[in-house]
């Protein structure tokens, strides 16, 4: 069976699920469009140097090799290599003549395309290619849609959204999600799926010392705004002001294989306050045997499977908490860090699993390729 993951490398989660599936006997790979500063290693990066105009002959040359080539096609991050429509906000008339003549036309064309030649089509959504700041402001009172600049999201871009997702439902055979609160606004048939970025084998766990001196919190944002970076660093300021012993280590613009090295000697980590669920750097951090403090929505939580929602052994705090849990872990709890750092990790070989993912997602290619078949026959 022939697979191809495309068109990016969001957090790593593509390449991993590819990797795995070769495991599954699969003829897998991964193409990126082009690649960014994580590095996150891919089979094929279509245009790894130039400008626009390179990139925009080369994504043609993609769709042309992908249509008809492939048994499954598996589109991550909601989008495909046909370009996408574009925010015109503060962007005049170009913007707008480039979305209607151009993007308008052409966006997921691809993707019709490899259905029509026969292709099974899935598409997994991975955070911000589905919320909409609408639908967040609304629902959430804690989210970082309350504190992201303005731009971040508008009612243009949570309109090419909901169109996209649209989209998608009419020609996609599978629709999955790796966060749970994107399933309020996908289509009822979409299912979580757990990230499959870290395959635990490859990651040593280096768990915190049974009471460790001036522990090291480690904080690693890929947006500021969105992971409630500012909350983060006003408890690290009062903690030491309070002369709380700990160390503190903002990790930003490092490639992957970089931040990983640093991510080894902390003792504790603290991931997203304003998201309600974890992302993939927590996966990483609790590989490694790190306890992990993060956000977690009770309302979005009942959308995994019951044993894994039982099982977590995420820390969580807010922006009104984080202060307090911090202080509490990194003094009258600080012996219980490699303790749950140990959770962690059996967490993540059972949840986060790639082989056990990827079985999973590699019986529902085969169930759709057989439907296929039975209705054409």
């Amino acid at each position: 069976m022939r697979v191809l993951h495309c068109p990016s490398t969001v957090g790593g989660n593509p390449q991993g699920l590819s990797r795995a599936e070769r495991g599954q006997g699969c003829d897998s790979v991964s193409w990126t469009l082009t690649q960014n500063h994580y590095l996150y290693p891919a089979d094929r990066v279509i245009c790894p140097s130039g400008g626009r105009p390179l990139r925009a002959l080369l994504r043609w040359w993609a769709i042309g090799r992908m249509v008809g080539k492939f048994d499954v096609v598996h589109f991550n991050f909601g989008s495909s290599f046909a370009p996408l429509r574009i925010a015109t906000e503060h962007r005049g008339a170009a913007a707008r003549l480039y979305n209607r003549w151009w993007a308008g036309r052409w966006e997921l064309a691809d993707v019709a395309w490899a259905k029509r030649r026969g292709a099974v089509i899935a598409v997994t959504y991975q955070g911000d290619d589905a919320r909409q700041g609408d639908f967040c402001r609304a629902r959430y009172p804690v989210h970082f849609s309350h504190h992201v600049p303005p731009g971040y999201y508008t009612p243009e871009t949570d309109q090419h959204k909901r169109e996209r997702i649209r989209f998608f439902d009419r020609h996609a055979d599978l629709i999955y999600a790796l966060n749970p609160d994107l399933l309020h606004v996908l289509p009822e048939r979409a299912e979580f799926l757990a990230y499959a970025s870290v395959d635990p084998r490859e990651w040593t766990p280096a768990y915190p010392a049974a009471t460790p001196v001036s522990p090291l919190v480690v904080h690693a944002p890929s947006h500021r705004a969105v992971k409630g970076t500012a909350f983060l660093l006003q408890a690290v300021e009062r903690l030491q002001a309070e002369g709380v012993d700990f160390r503190f280590q903002l990790v930003e613009g490092l490639a992957h294989a970089e931040a990983r090295r640093l991510y080894a000697s902390a003792d504790l980590a603290v991931d997203q306050l304003l998201a309600g669920f974890y992302g993939a750097f927590a996966v990483e951090l609790m590989a490694l045997g790190k306890p992990v403090i993060c956000q977690l929505n009770p309302l979005d939580l009942r959308r995994l499977p019951d044993a894994m929602r039982r099982e977590l052994p995420l820390i969580h705090a807010d922006p009104d908490t984080i202060h307090a849990v911090l202080k509490e872990w990194l003094t009258t709890r600080r012996n219980e860090l490699r303790a749950q750092g140990e959770r962690s990790r059996a967490y993540v070989e059972h949840w986060h699993d790639p082989v056990r993912i990827a079985a999973r997602v590699v019986a529902d290619y085969r169930r759709k390729i057989a439907e296929r078949k039975a209705t054409t026959s």
